[in-house]
């Protein structure tokens, strides 16, 4: 069978890559075309673009490279059509991936499915209809999605989550690994460590790197900061706002949670990957008019929290700290606790305990290929040849 996959950023490369692999293993002649990563490309097939060139945040940025994303929209649908895949599998990325699942839908009729659904919970509630006219079949990976959906009479799956996959295999594979190898191959000192996440995109690091480390500053004394460098950016971009000795790791952000006291993590993706490491943390993301972010968030977002960890808990496991309480104060005040306050950090780490009884065992990228496959061999599916498909 054929497969075209389009993700649009490093998350979606990382669960890109592991999906790809487990179709392999169900799929012996699997083909792969796709919108991805360095980590998507080692499973093979052919890497048409890559996400740096897609990973455009903010309304400024999407405006003054308009013109790049149309073309990249117009070479995906072109490419698309003249592959010829058995199916199109979407990995978040709403913006791109639901303009593709209706040109896709209706002028090709390939079967679609999405795996890694966006978040419509949280904003744009309404894109549920689109993905019940352009999506054959949606994989989920956070579990209160399947109940959200059912509200809305379309039938999804829940396959785990991958994030479970992703730091079970690193364990896996880094049983000899110490925290004495780690520090050695950094060239870090013996201080226990607070993990800096800062985010994957240029604009996250450039509005929450600086403040993140100037709310450390105060425990330098007695620990290191070190800063988690994101995939695709450069080194030089960090040295842009670290004006100190504070390190940044590439390729090696599990390792760093595994040795972490603490972090400061921007929200998203990190912020349950640190759960799953028992790494008490802080979860920061810097608004503008922050007053006024809360307020909104208050008011017109579906949702009570920004965290995947509090989201998926469905109570306050870690604290917070956007808009308005993205200060050095608050944000020194809270590492102070995390670091020092044992029953604080206690009922956080109790707190994950049950988050990860919630998630479920490994397996999402087996269960999210079982999925695909078995779509690709109904007799409904079959039916459904993509004889619109451009010629090779």
């Amino acid at each position: 069978m054929r497969y075209y996959l389009i993700a649009g950023e490093a998350s979606g490369d990382l669960h890109g890559a592991n999906l790809m692999a487990a179709i392999k293993q169900k799929d012996e002649a699997a083909e792969f075309r796709f919108f991805g990563g360095d980590l998507m490309q080692k499973q093979g097939g052919k890497l048409v673009k890559h996400y740096r060139e897609m990973a455009f945040m903010g309304f400024l940025p999407v405006l003054m490279n308009i013109r790049t994303i149309f073309r990249n929209m117009q070479m995906c649908k072109q490419d698309i059509g003249t592959f010829c895949p058995d199916v199109v599998i979407l990995i978040d990325y709403p913006g791109f991936n639901l303009k593709i699942a209706k040109f896709v839908k209706k002028s090709l009729q390939i079967p679609v499915v999405y795996y890694i659904s966006p978040k419509v919970w949280a904003w744009k509630e309404g894109r549920v209809q689109a993905f019940k006219k352009y999506v054959d079949k949606m994989l989920c990976i956070l579990p209160f999605e399947v109940d959200f959906f059912r509200r809305h009479q379309y039938s999804v799956t829940y396959v785990g989550n991958p994030g479970v996959d992703a730091v079970e295999q690193f364990r896996n594979q880094n049983e000899g690994d110490t925290i004495e190898h780690f520090l050695r191959d950094n060239n870090l000192t013996n201080k226990p460590m607070v993990a800096i996440l800062a985010g994957s995109r240029k604009q996250e690091i450039r509005d929450n790197l600086p403040t993140m480390l100037q709310a450390f500053a105060p425990f330098a004394g007695q620990y290191q900061a070190v800063v988690a460098g994101a995939p695709g950016i450069s080194a030089d971009f960090y040295k842009e706002f670290i004006h100190s000795d504070i390190p940044v790791v590439f390729d090696q952000t599990y390792r760093l949670l595994s040795y972490a006291q603490a972090a400061f993590v921007t929200s998203g993706t990190a912020t349950l990957e640190t759960a799953l490491f028992r790494v008490p943390q802080a979860v920061c993301y810097r608004t503008p008019l922050g007053r006024v972010a809360n307020f909104v968030f208050r008011h017109f977002f579906k949702t009570p929290y920004i965290s995947l960890v509090n989201l998926i808990a469905a109570k306050p496991v870690v604290r917070e700290l956007f808009g308005k309480y993205f200060t050095v104060s608050e944000l020194n005040d809270e590492m102070n606790r995390l670091l020092h306050d044992e029953e604080y950090r206690r009922t956080m780490l109790q707190g994950y305990d049950q988050l990860i009884a919630i998630l479920g065992k490994s397996g999402a990228s087996l269960r999210a290929a079982d999925e695909i496959v078995r779509l690709l061999h109904t007799p409904r599916t079959l039916s459904a040849c993509p004889v619109t498909c451009y010629p090779q």
